[in-house]
């Protein structure tokens, strides 16, 4: 079966994109009303329960990268039968893995309080809180889950899109009557495990709508079931990493500093999240189109593309490290108070583990795509363990500032490096001398622009909704102009409005050429 790269990609970020731009807004003022009816320290709970069920997923080892990533070259043959067989093997091992998370989340549930160091609110059951949200992560594994696989192998993550929006909405109006008219988190948080069934419910419906002929019935071949366990194998240490780097930091905030602190910090992190929410979107509905194109086109034609969306990624990235950098404290002092704030240290850290994060984001969709995981199997567990040795020797010393320094340095020293070189040596097979030049030309106009935006703004009043608009306008003009001249006339420019034109069916070469015709 054919698949419309273009056309599913672009359906994806559409549908994608409005689902992230909605879960950030809504959470927002969802966490505004918990601090609004509940206190600060509610926004610590809520994030350190968080940390602790993302440890338990670690039961989930890669198996929904491994099915999905399986389902790509049967597809493209039509051969549903294999395709039912990997639905079926999907669904035998979610149910053991949400058997395992359960159990495991019950045998750690008394040691829940040593996770927090001092006060707790007084009105709660710590127990009862935490084995609420462990159900509600059991119950995405046993509910279901397995037929999402199918989407997302078909490219239709649009469908999952819509759902979510659905469930939300109904979420984030029994959470909002939770707060306001009873002030109790015990329904906020029921809200979560009742949204969580629904959107495992109705996914798998529209699933099956669209694609009656897959079913989870037969069995593959002993050959094959090795292969897909030895990915999943190759993902552990993946994911063991990426678990230890995303919920080391809370955990060893929730310890050591406490769930004020851990608020202050998730504020800042929160806002920096929804951003990269918005561009995992635009990466994860080209994943499955790559991983299509890995099988069916040259290394050239894949690298270019490589380039090409790195080079997009980048002039993206640039704009946002900018408008972080100038409105992130303006901004948390209008919403949290200027007694929530980190230091401007912490600040300019933060902005740089953004573009870390995201620079690694991008390489590792092509990663995925390419199943390119038993090469890369040790790189995250050791970038991990850098970081979380790092955090636990700095935290008491320098308090955040440690906590966001130890990710940015495990990303400069391990991270990255390894996983270019990775890329290179596996996928494209020629050297990486050319991209790290490049890489590095991308890095010095990213701090350019951002300095120069940064000088501007702090001429600008301090505070207030008419500097946040004056810092946005400065923070976006300035990365734009400072792009166009050192990158405005390179072949990934070029390159990247052909790419871009496609997207928009030749909307963007209408455009461009009415304004040139003006000109």
């Amino acid at each position: 079966m054919k698949i419309e790269r273009t056309k599913n990609a672009k359906r994806n970020m559409i549908f994608g994109t409005s689902l992230r731009l909605y879960q950030i807004l809504i959470p927002f003022l969802m966490r505004s009303f918990i601090v609004y009816c509940l206190g600060v320290q509610y926004l610590g709970l809520n994030s350190l329960f968080t940390s602790v069920l993302q440890v338990l997923n670690l039961a989930e080892l890669g198996v929904g990268s491994a099915m999905v990533y399986s389902m790509y070259e049967p597809i493209t043959k039509d051969d549903t039968i294999t395709i039912c067989a990997l639905m079926n093997l999907y669904k035998w091992y979610y149910r053991i893995i949400g058997a395992v998370v359960l159990i495991a989340g019950v045998v750690l549930t008394p040691f829940i309080p040593k996770l927090i160091k001092g006060e707790i609110p007084a009105d709660i059951n710590i127990y009862i809180l935490y084995l609420l949200n462990l159900f509600a992560t059991v119950l995405t594994y046993w509910l279901l889950a397995y037929r999402n696989s199918v989407l997302q192998a078909y490219q239709r993550v649009d469908v999952v899109s819509k759902v979510n929006i659905i469930t939300d909405t109904a979420k984030y109006i029994l959470q909002i009557g939770a707060l306001f008219a009873f002030k109790n988190y015990y329904l906020y948080v029921i809200a979560i495990l009742v949204s969580q069934m629904a959107m495992n419910i109705i996914t798998a419906l529209e699933s099956k709508k669209m694609y009656p002929q897959i079913n989870p019935v037969g069995k593959l071949p002993k050959e094959a079931t090795r292969e897909i366990n030895k990915r999943i194998k190759d993902l552990f240490t993946a994911k063991l990493g990426t678990t230890i780097v995303n919920s080391a930091d809370t955990i060893v905030i929730s310890s050591f500093l406490g769930l004020t602190a851990l608020a202050i910090y998730q504020n800042y992190y929160f806002i920096m999240t929804a951003v990269i929410g918005v561009i995992g979107v635009l990466l994860s509905a080209c994943t499955a189109g790559i991983g299509n194109s890995l099988i069916v086109e040259t290394i050239e034609k894949n690298y270019i593309d490589f380039k090409k969306f790195n080079f997009m990624l980048t002039w993206l990235t640039g704009i946002c490290v900018c408008c972080f950098l100038n409105l992130y404290q303006p901004f948390m002092t209008l919403w949290m108070g200027g007694e929530n704030l980190l230091s401007m240290g912490c600040v300019i850290l933060m902005c740089m583990y953004f573009y870390l994060y995201t620079v690694n984001h991008f390489m590792c969709t092509n990663k995925d795509a390419a199943c390119m995981w038993h090469e890369d199997r040790f790189r995250p567990l050791i970038a991990a363990l850098v970081n979380l040795t790092l955090n636990l020797l700095l935290v008491r010393y320098i308090g955040l500032f440690a906590i966001i320094l130890s990710t940015v340095v495990s990303y400069i020293v391990v991270t990255i490096p390894w996983l270019i070189y990775n890329l290179f040596t596996v996928i494209f097979k020629m050297s990486a001398k050319d991209f790290i030049k490049k890489f590095i030309k991308y890095i010095i106009i990213v701090c350019l622009s951002a300095a120069i935006s940064y000088v501007i703004c702090i001429r600008l009043p301090k505070t207030g909704i008419i500097t946040i608009v004056l810092r946005s306008i400065v923070s976006f003009t300035i990365p734009n102009i400072v792009f166009l001249i050192f990158l405005g006339h390179g072949q990934e420019f070029e390159g990247s409005l052909e790419m871009v034109d496609r997207l928009t069916q030749n909307k963007l070469c209408k455009i461009t050429n009415i304004f040139r015709k003006r000109v």
